[in-house]
């Protein structure tokens, strides 16, 4: 039987059709693989650890082993290339000199982790680079100078009153174990919402409140995870994912409240503008600042560029800020010597404690350096990204041309025993005034360095001052045995099943 024309004509357009998938299918293997012996050419100065032939060093980076990373620090001086898939490497750098000379330079943040950000921050002070970046960090730098800070000492006290009252209240009179983590997340929320929202939230008592804490944490636990999958680096192949899903629904959930935010405010200086009345605050707060340069130059400051700046500052503000005060009170639990000259200096600077004055914050020398060592030992953020806009020479002549991904690893840097003697020791004399000229500028970077470096910096060194303070004053802290600290990272340092710490009320 013959066969028919239109059986024919499908036949010869099915295979065309199949012909043209794979001629497309075979360029992408070639430019693949063209992209892997690049990057193995530009790489061949760098020695590091052998690469699984497929996965690379995801599971390193995804597990966060960071005794393997260690390990790695030691063999390889300076940087080694971090190969995440056959096709992608981010170069790792933890030397000072190294870090010196990158950060000292504008390349762009990476496409990466900073493209796998936006749909949960927008595109923010932290993502934006170039003019924009500029404008914004230009816009939002007098929230932090120090006048304003200094009126921030009472509002950071009641919110860590209320926390200390609520343990109190718990523990009575009796030792008692308590998981920290979320009660100090939720009272860095607090401090945030006074200080830069002027907002009574009353987040420590409103449990509402705890579905935004937990959706930032499982949001960045998301992001965190397909950086270092190669596979869903493709937007296509991650948009088919459950881990989009979920994301979509976290990012929806957190524009909700963040938006709440904003609509409020408009809405009172709305009324006070029709009504005539003036705002009695001292200082004009984060979002009055926001506002107003929507106000003043509403082409070039959009809606979007309000809600990311928004997003951004209530994670970076609120979530680094828990996460340094945790592991403080970790480390002073395992260290009793040191707690205890803590406590000493704070009872003959404070007395019981009762107030707190900007001053009184500034003679803290040992506290400081017991929170110092603390952002050493446990980086919040624990690396930062790049992708160089044009080769890049290091102190020892070695070089990496433009295109390259280079990370900061702030982790590695601060482990390095080239750079910090015993480094995994807690010992807060590393950072004494006899000790202060004799190390690297760029040995310790919890808050970057150069012209990118942290804009809220001194806000979070004051609250953690503040809360280590009163802390130490209300309770005595001890670890718990059972329970050892495991972190895992999660674009922030987290621990992985809380933060368990005995606590015991001072008489």
């Amino acid at each position: 039987m013959e066969t028919s024309w239109l059986e024919m004509r499908w036949t010869r357009s099915f295979y065309l059709v199949f012909v043209l998938f794979l001629t497309l299918l075979l360029l992408q293997a070639i430019k693949l693989y063209l992209r892997r012996q690049q990057l193995q050419r530009v790489l061949r100065a760098f020695p590091g650890p052998s690469p699984h032939w497929l996965t690379g060093h995801q599971k390193l980076f995804q597990d966060g082993d960071f005794e393997t990373l260690e390990e790695f620090v030691k063999k390889y001086p300076c940087a080694f290339p971090a190969w995440i898939g056959p096709f992608e490497a981010f170069f790792q750098i933890y030397d000072p000199d190294y870090a010196k000379t990158f950060l000292n330079r504008t390349d762009p943040k990476s496409q990466y982790l900073y493209k796998f950000l936006v749909p949960l921050l927008g595109e923010g002070l932290l993502s934006l680079h170039g003019i924009r970046w500029f404008q914004h960090r230009r816009l939002i730098t007098p929230v932090f100078n120090f006048n304003t800070l200094k009126s921030h000492t009472s509002m950071m006290a009641q919110s860590i009153n209320t926390m200390l009252d609520k343990w109190e209240k718990i523990c009575g009179t009796q030792e008692s174990v308590l998981e920290v983590f979320e009660d100090i997340s939720l009272m860095s929320l607090d401090i945030l919402m006074r200080c830069t929202f002027s907002r009574e939230s009353n987040c420590q008592i409103n449990s509402t409140h705890d579905n935004y804490i937990k959706g930032i944490c499982e949001g960045c636990e998301i992001i965190y995870k397909r950086m270092f999958s190669f596979l869903h680096h493709h937007d296509m192949i991650f948009k088919f994912s459950s881990k989009k899903r979920r994301l979509q629904k976290i990012v929806n959930n957190l524009y909700q409240y963040t938006d709440q935010i904003i609509q409020e405010r408009r809405k009172a200086l709305k009324d006070e503008k029709e009504h005539g009345k003036t705002d009695n605050r001292k200082y004009r707060d984060f979002l009055d600042i926001l506002l107003s340069a929507q106000a003043e130059h509403d082409n070039s400051f959009s809606d979007a560029d309000l809600h990311a700046e928004v997003n951004t500052f209530m994670v970076a503000g609120q979530d680094t800020v828990a996460g340094s005060l945790s592991w403080l009170l970790y480390n002073l639990a395992q260290n009793p010597e040191h707690q205890e000259r803590c406590r000493e200096e704070i009872r003959g600077i404070l007395g019981d404690g009762s107030s707190i004055t900007w001053d009184q914050l500034c003679e803290m020398t040992y506290t400081t350096m017991c929170i110092k060592e603390t952002l050493r030992l446990y980086p919040t953020v624990i690396s930062i990204s790049r992708q160089l806009s044009k080769p890049i020479t290091f102190p020892d002549g070695r070089s990496l041309p433009a295109g390259i991904t280079v990370t900061l690893n702030i982790w590695g840097l601060h482990h390095n025993p080239a750079v910090w003697e015993n480094p995994k020791v807690f010992d807060p004399l590393r950072f004494s005034p006899d000790n202060q000229n004799k190390r690297h500028n760029y040995s310790f970077l919890p808050f970057s360095a150069g012209p990118r470096n942290c804009i809220g910096q001194h806000f979070a060194m004051i609250e953690l001052k503040m809360a280590i303070a009163m802390i130490l004053l209300r309770f005595k802290i001890t670890p718990d045995p059972t329970r050892p600290l495991t972190l895992v990272p999660k674009i922030l340092l987290k621990p992985k099943n809380g933060l368990y710490l005995s606590l015991k009320k001072i008489s």
